[in-house]
């Protein structure tokens, strides 16, 4: 691409942004990146696209006030390209992701001249994918094999669920203590108990032992 292209970081960790900032800001001149902003939440990635019109998004999945796929959502269509920069490699995550309308799904530890290789793809209307995503992906979409749920039933399941009964759900399909989770999403441990009361009562199960069996059948751990 001639010009330069345009991106917005949204992640709410600021040094994250920092850090992807400066690698972008190393790469090759002759395909030249240039961050125009940067987001720590959902409100703020909203407005920042608005005002700056970028061609592509960094944007992490798991964001205060709602997380990724809810600023595509309120971005519609016809606005920028998405690639998701995510430390997570959950099933769900990734999949959710891609329905909501990325173009592409990179894990945080991508190298800087990986990552600017892979914005500059998404630029160009390419879909790009970590390698150990990427055959994940399209076994998804083309089906589940033997012994797993097929995607459309993963789906309508899924949908069933806030995104906060999802986080809390695949943390504790993990094996994580309902303490472990209040920490890991910033909430109460009562908190954890209402939603993960709600994701038994929504997915008709009666302990998270059968959650985990749940979530390991559709291979979302």
């Amino acid at each position: 691409m001639s010009a330069a292209i345009r991106v917005v970081v949204v992640d709410d960790h600021a040094m994250v942004r920092s850090g992807v900032r400066t690698e972008l800001g190393a790469g090759d001149p002759a395909s030249a990146i240039t961050v125009v902003g940067e987001a720590a939440d959902v409100e703020e990635a909203v407005a920042v696209i608005a005002a700056t019109a970028p061609d592509v998004v960094l944007l992490d999945v798991h964001l205060p006030g709602g997380g990724g796929v809810e600023v595509m959502r309120r971005c519609g269509t016809g606005g920028p390209r998405f690639l998701a920069l995510s430390v997570s490699d959950a099933a769900d995550d990734v999949i959710g992701t891609i329905r909501g309308g990325a173009r592409g799904y990179v894990t945080k530890s991508i190298s800087g001249p990986d990552l600017r290789a892979a914005i500059v793809r998404i630029a160009e209307g390419d879909a790009v994918f970590s390698p150990r995503l990427a055959g994940f992906v399209l076994d998804a979409f083309a089906g589940a094999g033997a012994g797993t749920v097929a995607l459309a039933d993963v789906d309508e399941d899924l949908d069933r669920l806030t995104e906060r009964e999802r986080e809390v759900m695949r943390l504790i399909a993990r094996g994580y203590a309902y303490k472990e989770v209040a920490r890991e999403l910033f909430i109460s441990v009562k908190t954890v108990e209402t939603h993960m009361s709600s994701v038994l009562r929504k997915l008709q199960l009666s302990s998270r032992h059968e959650l985990a069996r749940w979530a390991s059948d559709r291979r979302l751990l």
